[in-house]
This record gives C-alpha cells, sequence and structure tokens, in this order.
C-alpha cells in the first residue's frame, strides 16, 4: 500500500510539474508552485522507493515543506504595502526554520548509536508537529489575509495544502502518542496525496489573478474521475472492514454492501435533479460565470439548425432552444394575434395555454424587458408589469420567465420558460443570455414569415400561369357553345325543345363568361347583390343536394332573415359543408343550425371529425393552397371568408382535436321593411 500509493502520487506530481515548467517564469507564485511540485514528487518517491523513515525521505519531505510555504509567501507577498508584512516574513522565516531544524535532527540521528535514538525521534516529531500545525495557522491567515472577493481565487490551493498538512498533523500525532512508527497511516497519507492531485490541477489552470481557465467539460471529467476513484477506495476500505467483522458470512454481507451501495448510487446519480444541482453548484464555486457562453451557443445555433425530415418544426425548436440555455424543463411560444398575443408552439408544456390581451404586447414592446414572474406573484415588481401579466401565467407555478422576441425594436412574440431542475431567481447573468437568444429567435422568426410570404406570392404566380392555359380552353368552349345557340335559334323545329336548349346554352355560355371574368387579371371585381334572403329555405336546398352524399341536419328559425347575395351564399355554405362532409366520419351527420344572435344572422356547420389544433387555426387554415386534405387545394375555407367579408359578414371557427369543428358565417340582419326574396317566391 505504502509503495503503490506513494508512486501514484510521485508519478502525479510529476507530470503536473512538468506541464507547467514554461510557465514557471510568469509570476513568483508560479515558480514556487512548481518547485514545490517537484520538490512533493521526489519526497513520494523516496517513500514508495525506500522508506518513509530513511534519512533521504525525511530530507525530502522537509524541502517539501519549504517548497509549499515559499509558495505561500509568494502569495501573500503579492500586497508588498500591507501593514504586516515584516511580521509575516518573520513568522514564516520561524517556520522555515523549525523545519529545517527536523531535518538537521534527522542527519543527527544517522551519525547516533541506536540507543541515544529514542528521544531525537520524539524532538523530531515534535518539531514536524509544530510545522504542521503552523502551516495551518498561516494557511487561515493566507485566506484571511486577501480581499474577500479574491478569496475564491485561492480556495483550492488553500483546502489542498490544510488537507495535506491535517494528514501530517494526525501522523505525527499518532507516532508521538503511542509506541512504534504508524504504518497504516503512512499508507493512508499516500493515497491522500493521490486524491489532491486533482485539486492542485484544478488550480493550476489559474491566471494571474488565479481564476480558473479550465474547461467545465475537462472540470467535470476531472471531478468524475476523482469522484470515482474515492468511491472505489471507500469501497475497498469498508469491504476490508465487513471481512473483519462478518466471521463465516463475510463474503455475503461483503457482496450485498456492494451491490446495495452500487444500486443506491446509481439511482441517485441517475436523477436529472440531482445533476441540475451539480451542476449549480460546480458552476457557482469553480467558475468565474455560470455559463460557458461558447458551449451555449453552439449548442443553441445547433438546435435551431437541425437539419433532417424528422427534426421538430422551426417554432419548436426555437423553444427548446432557448429553454436549454436556462435548463428549463418546458416552454411555450407566445405570437402576435391581431393586437395581443395567442398560444403558439410548445415544447414538453404541460400546463395551460391561453393568449394574453393587448396590454402585454405593449408593455414588452415599450420596455423590452425579461418579466421574472415570481416577482409578479410576490407583488415587489413593477406595477406596470404587474397589470400586463396575466392571470394564467401568475397562476401557473411552473411559468418562470417570460422572454420577449423583439425585432428592430418590434415585438413579434414572447417564450414563457418553465422552472429549472433547481428552482432559483434568474440573475443578471440569466436576463443577459435570454435576452440576446430572444433577439437572435425573433430573426428566425421575422425571416421565415418573410419566406413564407415569398412562397405564398409564387403559388399564387403559379396559380395564375397554370389557369392562363384554362381560360385559352374555356373562351374556346363559350364560342362554341354561342354558336350553337345562334344555330339552334335558326334551325330548331320543335318549339319547346328550341327554347329549352337555348336557355341551356345561354345559361352555360353566361357561367362560362362569368368564370373568365373572374379567372381574368384585368377582371374588376362588380360589387355584391345585396338583398334580403330567408336563411332556412337556402340551408335547407343546399343541404338537400348533398344528402344523397352524406346525412345532413338542418334546424333553425325560419324567419331568420339576412342581407346577403343569395348566389355568394349559397357558394359559401356550400364550401363548408363540402369540408365538413369530408372531414366526418361515415354515418356521422352534419349538423346546418341557423339562429339570430342580436343584429347578426349566424349560420353554424358543425361536423364531429378529428377537429384542429389552435395552431393550425390560426396560421394556415384560412390561407390559400394549405390544405390538411391529400390532393387538396386549399381554398374551400379561404374563399369562404372572402365571400362572407365582402357581403359584410365573418366567418369563425370552433374546433377541438378530436371532437370536431364547428363553423360559423355570421351575416347582417335584413333592414325590417325588406321583404324576404324567399318569402315573396
Amino acid at each position: 500500500m505504502i509503495l503503490w500509493g506513494h508512486a501514484l502520487a510521485a508519478l502525479l506530481f510529476g507530470l503536473l510539474a512538468l506541464s507547467q515548467i514554461r510557465h514557471a517564469a510568469d509570476a513568483l507564485p508560479r515558480l514556487t508552485f512548481v518547485l514545490a511540485l517537484g520538490a512533493t514528487a521526489l519526497w513520494a518517491l523516496a517513500v514508495a522507493g525506500i522508506g518513509s523513515t530513511d534519512l533521504i525521505a525525511q530530507l525530502l519531505e522537509s524541502l517539501r515543506n519549504l517548497g509549499w510555504l515559499s509558495f505561500m509567501f509568494a502569495l501573500v507577498r503579492r500586497d508588498r504595502h500591507a501593514p504586516e508584512s515584516a511580521a509575516i516574513l518573520i513568522v514564516y522565516g520561524v517556520v522555515a526554520t523549525i523545519d529545517l531544524a527536523s531535518g538537521a535532527l534527522a542527519m543527527v540521528q544517522v551519525a547516533l548509536p541506536p540507543e541515544d535514538v529514542a528521544a531525537l525521534l520524539a524532538a523530531r516529531v515534535v518539531l514536524q508537529m509544530m510545522v504542521a500545525v503552523s502551516a495551518l495557522l498561516l494557511i487561515h491567515h493566507l485566506y484571511n489575509a486577501v480581499t474577500p472577493h479574491a478569496r475564491g481565487s485561492i480556495r483550492l490551493v488553500t483546502i489542498a495544502l490544510a488537507a495535506m498538512w491535517s494528514v501530517d498533523l494526525a501522523l505525527f500525532a499518532t507516532a508521538y502518542a503511542q509506541p512504534g512508527w504508524p504504518v497504516n497511516l503512512v499508507a493512508l497519507r499516500g493515497f491522500a496525496m493521490v486524491l489532491l492531485v486533482p485539486v492542485f490541477a484544478l488550480a493550476v489552470h489559474r491566471n494571474g489573478d488565479w481564476r480558473l481557465q479550465l474547461s467545465r467539460t475537462i472540470a467535470y471529467q476531472s471531478l468524475s474521475l476523482a469522484a470515482i476513484a474515492l468511491y472505489v477506495v471507500a469501497m475497498a476500505l469498508a469491504s476490508s472492514l465487513l471481512a473483519t467483522i462478518g466471521g463465516p458470512s463475510a463474503r455475503i454481507v461483503q457482496t450485498a454492501f456492494v451491490f446495495g451501495t452500487s444500486a443506491a448510487l446509481v439511482a441517485i446519480l441517475s436523477t436529472p435533479w440531482l445533476r441540475a444541482w451539480t451542476r449549480v453548484k460546480l458552476a457557482k464555486h469553480l467558475f468565474a460565470h455560470r455559463y460557458d457562453y461558447r458551449q451555449e451557443w453552439l449548442r443553441f445555433t445547433d438546435t435551431l439548425g437541425k437539419p433532417g425530415e424528422d427534426a421538430a418544426p422551426l417554432e419548436t425548436r426555437i423553444v427548446k432552444a432557448v429553454a436549454d440555455l436556462t435548463d428549463s424543463t418546458a416552454g411555450l411560444l407566445l405570437v402576435r394575434d391581431g393586437a395581443g398575443l395567442g398560444p403558439g408552439a410548445a415544447w414538453n408544456w404541460s400546463g395551460e395555454a391561453y393568449g394574453a390581451d393587448a396590454e402585454l404586447p405593449r408593455y414588452l414592446e415599450t420596455s423590452a424587458r425579461i418579466i421574472a414572474l415570481d416577482t409578479v406573484r410576490q407583488g415587489t415588481g413593477d406595477a406596470d408589469e404587474a397589470r400586463a401579466v396575466p392571470q394564467w401565467m401568475i397562476d401557473g407555478g411552473d411559468a418562470w420567465v417570460l422572454v420577449p422576441l423583439l425585432h428592430f425594436g418590434k415585438l413579434t412574440g414572447a417564450i414563457l420558460l418553465a422552472r429549472p431542475p433547481i428552482d432559483r431567481a434568474p440573475d443578471w447573468e440569466d436576463l443577459d443570455l435570454l435576452r440576446l437568444a430572444g433577439r437572435q429567435v425573433a430573426s428566425y422568426l421575422a425571416e421565415a414569415g418573410a419566406q413564407q410570404a415569398l412562397a405564398e406570392a409564387q403559388r399564387f404566380d403559379e396559380f395564375n400561369r397554370r389557369f392562363a392555359f384554362i381560360m385559352h380552353d374555356v373562351k374556346n368552349l363559350v364560342s362554341q357553345l354561342s354558336l350553337v345557340a345562334r344555330n339552334a335559334e335558326r334551325h330548331a323545329d320543335n318549339p319547346e325543345f328550341r327554347a329549352d336548349m337555348i336557355a341551356t346554352l345561354k345559361d352555360s355560355a353566361a357561367r362560362m363568361n362569368d368564370l373568365l371574368a373572374r379567372l381574368s387579371q384585368h377582371h374588376q371585381t362588380r360589387p355584391e347583390a345585396i338583398e334580403p334572403i330567408a336563411i332556412l329555405p337556402l340551408v335547407e336546398r343546399v343541404a338537400g343536394r348533398r344528402r344523397a352524399q352524406h346525412p345532413i341536419v338542418t334546424r333553425g328559425s325560419g324567419d331568420a332573415v339576412a342581407a346577403a347575395d343569395p348566389a355568394r351564399l349559397e357558394q359559401l355554405i356550400d364550401h363548408l359543408l363540402q369540408n365538413a362532409i369530408e372531414a366526418s366520419p361515415a354515418g356521422a351527420p352534419v349538423t346546418l343550425d341557423v339562429a339570430r344572435d342580436g343584429g347578426e344572422i349566424v349560420i353554424d356547420v358543425t361536423d364531429c371529425g378529428a377537429g384542429m389544433t389552435p395552431a393550425f387555426i390560426r396560421d394556415q387554415l384560412f390561407k390559400p393552397f394549405v390544405s390538411s386534405k391529400p390532393g387538396g387545394f386549399g381554398l374551400g375555407a379561404f374563399e369562404a371568408r372572402q365571400l362572407a367579408e365582402a357581403m359584410g359578414g365573418s366567418v369563425s371557427v370552433a374546433s377541438r382535436e378530436g371532437e370536431g369543428t364547428r363553423f360559423r358565417v355570421a351575416l347582417p340582419v335584413a333592414a325590417p321593411a325588406d321583404a324576404p326574396l324567399e318569402v315573396a317566391a
């Protein structure tokens, strides 16, 4: 144990010293640090090779102590104007003298006969105890002498040195209190020095102010290896102890102990909370900043730009990228919906998701502030901020912060983040990083919107080019039909047949001409012929043509009269009814309800189909060429809204996934003095 423990310590300290030789001339603390590492490696090698009681090992131990005392004094010496500098120099000189005296006694001990060695050995042990105690006091002074904001920069070194001399003090105190040299403690000291190497290695990677410059990945891996080594040593010691007290069942007890502790440790380490807690604590105590900004930005951009067909939609990736920055467990995107904000894409969001009125986007756009919702809940935030935040965000305890997405001063949306596993108040680093990320994703959203608008314009252009050929064919057909109609007027023998043919041909020609006019790019839309219409008979007439295709139920008030264009209204209802039939299962009826609601006549077209998501309704339903049906043109709902708005009405939709959809057409009520067209007929 003594051989392997000290040999490993010598190897590690030697490698650490060699890796720092090129930096030894940068500053006095670094030079003394490298010398102390080298002296420690030589001492550990001597103990491993020739034993801890040999003269060479004892002299090298004194040299090791002098090296670390010189390093500590170099740290203190940086503050040359301290009033107690002279006194501290004297104290360090006294401790160094005691250490040299211990080495001198070791040399005298070799020259004396064996019967005179006992008293000299006791004196030397006392001197070594004095060196250890004095060194611990000087470490305490060194830590307290620096300014409070700089103590974190030397904390690792002071901890390692305090541990080293504490082990020495325990060894020499035991040697003084009992006869014989404590071999077990000597072996333990070797392994303790091995465990201190990672701590000194972390201290190596500090600059002139001893700020940690080590990569976070390397730091976490180094600490993980140290923890694994400590766990293995602890398991070995515990197993040895169980072997001595276990009796005949020692092997079973050892196996159960190792298996049980290992399973418990794996279960504990697998919890996300513990991993998050470990990262927070390591970042807080080992690094100057909470975030590794280079690593975080690389992960952020990788998430946003993830390619492939299996990648999530851009809005979902945006939420995930921002949430990953603060280790938030979920996020919700709120997008502009008129003057307010509406729920958009979500990532792992399981809480309520509602919109917000115009007050919240107005506040976010003018203030550009990230809202910490806990301050709003506690009543310590800004009064305008508290008025702007909707109540559902405050009631949702998981909602943590609201990040505005600003693009050139305009609000494109906001991201609501859930709490990270380790609950904490967002600090200045969180806010700065989230503010920068918010601007970046806002530019992504703005670019995506511009690309979508360009794509729609391109689809319209393609639509026009495609139907240019159709217009030519239809024009030829109209010419042919017109010729047939003129010939029929002159040559048909049967007057009744002739009249019917003429009426049919003229009607067809009129429809073709109307179609040509609507498809032509030079066509000016004619004003709608608005007149009073009895709605229920019109609805029943449209439904009657469809009942052979699908069950349809009509109901409502027969005195509902609206001001509308009959042809356009019939076309509108036909569009919505066809969509409802296609969305409904076979045998599930579609319902047409007619009613009066204040100053409007409403027509509800309700189906029991699969329903639609709020995001699809808001972003895609009423846009041209967007369809959820295979082979669909995506023009039905778009044209229905256009027709309704042209008559002074509107089309709205309410849908729930798995339950069905209800389209509502609202038209203005006809004036009481007007006679309904259907009633007059």
